[in-house]
């Protein structure tokens, strides 16, 4: 892995403590610097992060687009955020898990993050079937980050009940559990059921891959989402401190360290108007007070700051260079995380999330 020095810009002030902040170099939504018929261009991308320092890359998901996926107004600079209802409904979305695979044959270390998994689109034996088969073949580096999403024309599409998809995502995460723990495994929910199904082989660890969870909002479901089922936290936007007390609280109540919880946060890039890219230095200043509330790991997409593909490299090492004397607070999310480093026996961390070992769980009826 290639060594980076501190660059100019860095901000000043950081915790002593820690590790330097983990980057994640997310892979969607790139198209103003490549077809979106070049795919080898993201395969290269992740490797040159992978070679910067960076910890994961994240490719995200739609099966389909509907007209609706504009109704709030395109986003004003193509190299902004997809966000429901600001995007051209020809935005190219290729398969994630696909583009996944053909990243972890080519990397030896870099996570890579299944952004925005559309899990009510598909039936969980299925899903599960991709996602364990993924991780096993990564060495355990696949995390997934399973929703909802907000398009109903997708669901219509595929035929799937979009007033239903909160119930269907909770039994996906309860059914996922038993199907990476039993042998032969049975799950009984509202929608999806099976009996003693040998499913083999299962993910690189017994606890299946690690899951991070998120969202617009800290609704009920959300919390409880997170509590039981999560390895990490990934906002839509910045969480409020009143979201995250309540965060803290029901992980308290549930008996887990926070510290397990690993929080995922971003860059902040501001575009002077509709053809520029932004500023580095200004998205990384944002970095730094997330740290100070707990947030570890960080998104950046190269294509909000150069329009250059045979750029990536270059400014995956400047990233790193300029984060790279920051300080995370967690000293205990290092340690959790490293003891989820493929190779190692363990899941993740002491406490680890309490679905792994549960048959069932009630699904609540609030909405997601």
């Amino acid at each position: 892995m290639s060594a980076v020095g501190t660059a100019a810009g860095t901000a000043a002030g950081t915790a002593p403590e820690g590790r330097p902040p983990r980057m994640c170099l997310i892979l969607s939504e790139n198209w103003t610097m490549t077809s979106a018929r070049d795919l080898p261009a993201l395969v290269r991308w992740a490797r040159e992060a992978e070679d910067a320092g960076f910890d994961s890359v994240m490719i995200s998901e739609h099966i389909v687009l509907g007209p609706s996926a504009g109704a709030n107004g395109v986003m004003g600079n193509p190299r902004d955020y997809a966000l429901p209802g600001n995007q051209d409904p020809a935005t190219p979305w290729p398969s994630s898990l696909v583009l996944l695979s053909a990243i972890a044959a080519v990397t030896e270390r870099i996570r890579l993050v299944a952004g925005a998994v559309i899990a009510p689109l598909r039936h969980p034996l299925v899903l599960a079937r991709e996602l364990g088969s993924l991780d096993l073949l990564s060495g355990g580096r696949l995390v997934v980050l399973p929703t909802v999403s907000w398009l109903e024309e997708e669901y219509e599409a595929l035929g799937a009940p979009f007033r239903s998809r909160g119930d269907l995502l909770d039994e996906h995460l309860r059914s996922w559990a038993v199907l990476w723990r039993d042998t032969p495994a049975s799950f009984e929910g509202a929608h999806y059921a099976f009996g003693d199904v040998y499913f083999e082989p299962k993910a690189f660890r017994p606890a299946g891959p690690q899951l991070w969870l998120g969202g617009a909002g800290m609704h009920r479901r959300m919390t409880e989402r997170i509590v039981t089922y999560g390895d990490g936290f990934n906002p839509l936007g910045r969480p409020t401190e009143d979201e995250m007390q309540r965060l803290r609280a029901a992980m308290a109540a549930a008996g887990r360290d926070m510290a397990s919880l690993e929080l995922v946060g971003g860059t902040r890039a501001v575009f002077r108007d509709a053809t520029s890219t932004a500023d580095l230095g200004e998205a990384l200043a944002a970095i730094e007070p997330q740290i100070e509330a707990g947030f570890s790991t960080f998104c950046i997409k190269p294509s909000q700051f150069t329009d250059d593909p045979m750029d990536v490299g270059r400014f995956c090492r400047e990233v790193i260079g300029r984060v790279d004397r920051l300080r995370t607070t967690s000293s205990a999310h290092a340690v959790r995380t490293e003891s989820s480093a493929p190779g190692s026996s363990a899941p993740g961390s002491s406490q680890p999330r309490r679905g792994a070992g549960a048959t069932s769980r009630g699904a609540g009826a609030a909405s997601t």
